[in-house]
């Protein structure tokens, strides 16, 4: 009977050293930060595409609807000179 007591004790000892192994090792593991700027360089480079469409999509109106038609005027002014 004291066999099976030891036996049991000692499987109940390395169970929780286990248990204690496994809970530091996820402990240092969420402790750790060494990925945590990936997510920051995602969202400036996400914040960046938008904000470079956005611009692009101005300049484009911009251009279509107020340069581009006094550009045009302009040039074909200078082909029908007569002088």
């Amino acid at each position: 009977m004291m066999k099976f007591f030891k036996n049991a004790k000692e499987k109940i000892t390395n169970r929780a050293a286990k248990v204690k192994a496994k809970a530091v090792t996820l402990w240092a593991v969420a402790a750790c930060n060494r990925g945590e700027n990936y997510v920051d360089s995602g969202v400036k480079i996400l914040i960046a595409v938008v904000i470079g469409a956005l611009l692009l999509g101005g300049l484009y109106a911009l251009f279509g609807d107020t340069i581009m038609p006094t550009v045009t005027k302009k040039v074909e002014e200078m082909f029908e000179f007569k002088g």
